[in-house]
């Protein structure tokens, strides 16, 4: 999910400082494309930090590399970024600079708050657990949650919950918004347990992220169904996957490592394809008229060395939809700019096994699309990318209502 699969984006983290007369948290807004990202540098004590608030990162440290009464420069080695600005009529002006590419960066002093009703806030009425499991060397950590009122005497459902593209903490935080911590709260209401843990690198977990491609993050994901089922407390244990998770679903049920998915707009195409509509789409947005090919998509992917990306537009779901003979639910937004329903979805339902009578293999799979929901499972208007920030839902009670009653009915 976070990683937004448009070529032409940047990437960010970003960075700043402080001193004796600019100190305090100072936010910004950097342009990418059709979307913006939120900024917040903490001066103090003659040192910095950053926020990345829309990417769920918090506390980066950064390099303060001069500072005056008026001016302030910073680096961030690891990502490649830099920020110089001067103090002028109580903002920040200045210019953030990462990989090659400078953009304008205006700083004021304060907060970035978005208002997001759905987060679940303590004390919760069920018991939450902090786990770990081990794929090889790599060390995933997460939070395991159990049903409310459960008392380990009853065996319940379980499901590993396995998020989008690029690196994620185990709530899958972008934006402030905090779905997979949502999911989770919801399904514990309604009697179903679930595995949710930080990516690779991030948070409590090892291992890295830069050299992982699909394939490593679905037997991340394989682990963690391991590790449940070593636990001995439940009675199905299953998978639910966001975008690229969803993709890892179908790779998993493929291999008969799962009891059931829930697939939440998980590609139904192959990567390229994905990438091409992505690229279309944005290019639209921008209202330029460049027309692209899949051969132009993959040459800019091939000249970046990117192994998720090299991996991700050569990977095609339909072999591994083909055999998904597990009970399956197959959900996407309707106006989901990202993994386009009126692409993917016909392909995957073409392509799930078939009975003699032409149905679906499992008498319990289900395919639904809902209308005016986006790629985050939010009510939207567009669908596009820059509407996630300011949309307070975090997601859709129709579509939670419909996961629960689904797995509570296997």
């Amino acid at each position: 999910m976070r990683r937004l699969l448009i070529v032409f984006g940047l990437f960010v983290t970003s960075f700043l400082a402080s001193g004796q007369q600019i100190s305090g948290p100072w936010k910004g807004e950097l342009q990418l494309g059709v979307t913006k990202l939120a900024i917040v540098f903490r001066f103090q004590d003659g040192g910095c930090t950053m926020d990345s608030p829309d990417q769920g990162a918090l506390g980066l440290p950064a390099e303060l590399v001069y500072m005056s009464a008026d001016s302030v420069s910073v680096t961030q080695k690891t990502a490649g970024i830099s920020f110089s600005g001067r103090l002028r009529d109580g903002k920040i002006v200045g210019r953030f600079a990462q990989g090659g590419l400078s953009m304008p960066l205006v700083l004021t002093l304060g907060e970035v708050v978005r208002n997001r009703p759905q987060t679940p806030v303590e004390p919760f009425p069920y018991q939450t657990e902090e786990v770990s499991f081990n794929n090889g060397d790599v060390t995933l950590a997460g939070t395991l949650t159990y049903p409310e009122g459960w008392n380990g005497r009853k065996k319940v459902p379980v499901a590993v919950m396995v998020t989008g593209s690029g690196a994620e903490n185990r709530d899958e935080e972008l934006y402030s918004h905090k779905p997979f911590l949502v999911i989770a709260d919801y399904l514990a209401r309604n009697g179903v347990a679930t595995l949710r843990y930080d990516d690779r690198g991030v948070g409590s977990s090892t291992g890295d992220p830069n050299t992982a491609t699909t394939l490593d993050n679905m037997e991340d994901a394989s682990a963690g169904l391991d590790y449940l089922r070593s636990r001995g407390l439940f009675s199905k244990v299953g998978l639910i996957g966001h975008s690229e998770g969803g993709e890892i679903a179908f790779m998993l049920a493929s291999r008969s490592k799962t009891d059931f998915i829930v697939s939440l707009a998980g590609p139904g195409v192959q990567g390229d394809s994905i990438l091409l509509l992505q690229n279309m789409n944005a290019l639209k947005q921008a209202g330029m008229t460049m027309r692209l090919t899949k051969e132009y998509i993959r040459a800019q992917i091939k000249a970046q060395g990117n192994p998720w990306f090299d991996y991700f537009i050569d990977y095609d779901p339909v072999p591994d939809i083909q055999k998904v003979y597990c009970p399956a639910l197959i959900l996407n937004g309707g106006s989901d700019t990202q993994v386009e329903p009126s692409v993917n979805i016909p392909s995957i339902e073409a392509n799930l096994p078939k009975n003699r009578k032409g149905r679906f293999a499992s008498k319990k799979t289900m395919v639904k699309v809902y209308p005016g929901l986006n790629h985050l499972f939010q009510h939207c208007q567009t669908g596009q990318v820059n509407e996630y920030p300011e949309i307070e839902e975090t997601f859709s009670p129709e579509a939670l209502e419909d996961i629960a009653k689904w797995i509570g009915n296997l």
